[in-house]
């Protein structure tokens, strides 16, 4: 049985220098940025993007790439220096009592803040929800350029990943499609970045 995890944790696939994120794209964003590498010109810096570091959280609000205009699934490896600058300079997206003076206190934060944090339930392999919650990051503004154009080391396409999956799921080999999932495992950002996130 798995242990009790906390209820705000952040969960990805990362390394000593990168840490992957996910997003879903249709195929005239998504092939040519998984092609070069990088986000295409089309792609729209002056927008709010959503990246998601919990694969299955990904499948979910896409549906295993089957969503119109989410066909293509991208892992997005970004540098984690970047990722901590969008953590500690955002702002969760619904006010929380405790967290922030008042309500009007938290509006001044997130016109300000290029970032926002919203904290979503984790899936299971069925898309069902589970009892503790996974990061959503939204970037906007500077932080958006900066992930397009400055944080991004590499862009891979993981529709086929996301579709063996959903096979496996679908015909009930839970064990194989657990086997083929990224590997995420608590990503170490301490309390500094995310002190102001737990709401």
């Amino acid at each position: 049985m798995e242990a009790r995890q906390p209820q705000h944790r952040i969960r990805a696939a990362h390394s000593e220098s990168t840490i992957t994120v996910y997003q879903a794209y249709s195929p005239e964003i998504g092939l040519p940025a998984a092609r070069d590498g990088r986000f295409p010109a089309a792609w729209k810096r002056d927008r709010m993007t959503w990246i998601k570091p919990s694969f299955l959280w990904m499948m979910y609000r896409c549906g295993w790439g089957a969503k119109e205009g989410q066909e293509t699934v991208l892992a997005v490896e970004i540098a984690r220096d970047g990722f901590e600058w969008a953590l500690r300079h955002a702002c969760l997206s619904s006010y929380v009592r405790g967290v922030h003076p008042d309500r009007a206190a938290w509006q001044r934060q997130l016109k300000r803040a290029p970032a926002r944090v919203q904290w979503d339930p984790e899936r299971d392999l069925h898309l069902r929800p589970l009892p503790y919650r996974s990061l959503q990051l939204g970037l906007s503004g500077e932080a958006a350029r900066r992930y397009a154009d400055e944080w991004t080391v590499a862009i891979r396409d993981v529709t086929p990943l996301a579709r063996e999956i959903h096979t496996l799921v679908s015909s009930g080999d839970l064990d194989s499609a657990t086997r083929l999932l990224p590997q995420e495992r608590p990503y170490p950002a301490g309390d500094g970045p995310l002190a102001h996130l737990l709401g």
